[in-house]
């Protein structure tokens, strides 16, 4: 790194965890900078600077990860668990050595597609509002969902104050819907279901903008090939795009 980057975005850099966790960390204290604990955002650092998390290194990666890992129902997608529960991020394949983080989470009932990089640039892309990532689900519920559920859900409901809408929704059966979600707030179609007073018995992520889940075995991991990372360009660039009119820089 021949250049300074705001703390948050090196540690990113460096498969900690996201820009957004990386802040977090940032401001709870957990991140020392020579010595010293760094609690203000955008402060600069450069690859001579020793930087510590939880009082351990941390060093900028070289190679950059892209995983897609199936993950179960019962998993949980966080670096630690003081509950002790299974961490998807241990079912990944054992020749991922470098420090990988999901981008964006599934909740610990839910299964299906999810994502891990050490890549920042990538995950910050992916992850934000703007780039319009589409996330598609199949969702069976423990009884029957009325068609006034799914109308509410297509239109936009509002639910403790909070706006929930849905990209699109389809009916798979008496029990069962496809839901495309978009912005993806957090345990947005639960919230939904519930306020309906119904419960998915099954909530399964099938696909994360142009990446199919397909037929990747229940708890397998693997590296995305050269072309499904191209098919996440144009959200890449947008995001970039975004920045730049924001005279946002590294």
């Amino acid at each position: 790194m021949d250049k300074e980057l705001r703390l948050q975005v090196y540690l990113a850099h460096c498969g900690v965890a996201s820009r957004r966790a990386s802040e977090a960390l940032i401001l709870s204290g957990r991140v020392t900078v020579n010595g010293m604990v760094v609690t203000t955002l955008g402060t600069k650092v450069h690859a001579r600077d020793v930087v510590l998390v939880d009082g351990k290194p941390v060093f900028l990666e070289q190679k950059k990860r892209y995983i897609a890992l199936h993950k179960p129902a019962g998993y949980i997608c966080s670096a630690s668990d003081p509950q002790g529960r299974p961490l998807a991020q241990d079912l990944l394949p054992p020749d991922i050595t470098e420090r990988v983080y999901t981008i964006g989470r599934l909740d610990y009932r839910s299964s299906g597609l999810i994502l891990f990089t050490n890549d920042g640039d990538f995950a910050a892309a992916l992850g934000h509002p703007s780039t319009e990532l589409e996330k598609e689900y199949i969702v069976d519920s423990t009884v029957p969902i009325p068609d006034a559920t799914i109308e509410a859900f297509s239109k936009g409901i509002e639910i403790d104050g909070e706006l929930y809408t849905c990209a699109s929704i389809e009916r798979l059966g008496r029990k069962s819907v496809r839901i495309v979600l978009i912005e993806g707030k957090n345990r947005e179609i639960r919230r939904v279901f519930s306020h309906f007073h119904l419960h998915p018995e099954k909530l399964h992520r099938i696909r994360i903008g142009p990446l199919m889940l397909g037929t990747l075995p229940e708890g397998k991991g693997r590296a995305l090939s050269v072309e499904e990372l191209r098919s996440f360009e144009p959200y890449l660039a947008a995001y970039k795009r975004r920045r730049q009119s924001h005279g946002h820089r590294d």
